[in-house]
């Protein structure tokens, strides 16, 4: 794949308890952040139920819009872990032990405590390849521009190191932060003209609160060093004029 391609990709948070707000998602940030610094740009996150024919519809829509599709969640070795077996439906691929997967987690288990919750941490989607778990044994999988990874945030993590080879991303998305002590409404106009000009760099607006005072933070992101610094001489110049201080966060 050419490093000049924009390559595009989705996650798909798969999980009641981020819906009903229990657990926190930061498996979005973690994902995304990683996927920018190998030249993948995330166009969409959808958080969806631990029902399979939503991950199912969900699943078939993302993976024909997007070179490649990240899952989070639903593999572990309970019941409503339904991600592996709906994955295999949308494939339409028989639902299945894999092999290498059982005799890694017979291994990593103490005799006895491989018990059949954890087998079900085997079943996956025929000719699925693995995803190697350094943290907690149970390997993640892929089929075709699917990657399915669990849930739990520092083994999601853990394992993204083993994906590298596997994804073919385009220029690392680069970035740049400017955070000023303004509002949205004084910078508006200015910002809107800047960004006109360079139609190569996205440029966003994000109000913060800190240290009781309000700030805006202007994030430039490009694939282009010198585009970001040709847009940072502008922004810096029509702050200059309005008298805008820039500050540390």
């Amino acid at each position: 794949m050419s490093k000049n391609t924009k390559v595009n990709a989705a996650i798909l948070i798969i999980g009641n308890e981020i819906l009903s707000g229990r657990t926190q998602d930061t498996n979005t940030s973690t994902l995304a952040t990683w996927l920018n610094s190998i030249g993948v740009k995330v166009n969409e996150v959808r958080v969806i139920p631990d029902v399979e024919k939503t991950i199912v519809d969900t699943l078939n829509v993302l993976r024909k819009s997007n070179e490649y599709v990240f899952t989070t969640g639903g593999i572990g070795p309970t019941h409503d872990d339904i991600t592996a077996q709906s994955v295999s439906k949308a494939f339409n691929r028989k639902y299945e032990i894999h092999k290498e997967a059982f005799k890694i987690l017979e291994a990593y288990y103490i005799k006895g405590e491989f018990n059949k919750g954890r087998q079900r941490m085997a079943w996956m989607p025929e000719n699925a390849e693995l995803i190697l778990n350094p943290t907690s044994g149970a390997p993640g999988f892929s089929v075709e521009n699917v990657f399915c990874l669990p849930g739990v945030p520092s083994i999601m993590k853990s394992m993204l190191g083993g994906l590298k080879n596997k994804i073919a991303g385009g220029e690392p998305i680069l970035s740049h932060t400017i955070n000023l002590r303004t509002v949205e409404s004084e910078i508006a106009n200015s910002l809107t003209k800047v960004q006109d000009q360079n139609q190569d760099v996205e440029i966003g607006s994000y109000p913060f609160f800190h240290a009781g005072k309000l700030g805006v933070s202007i994030v430039l992101r490009s694939e282009n060093q010198s585009k970001i610094n040709n847009c940072n001489t502008q922004i810096l110049k029509f702050i200059k004029e309005k008298n805008i201080e820039i500050v540390d966060r």
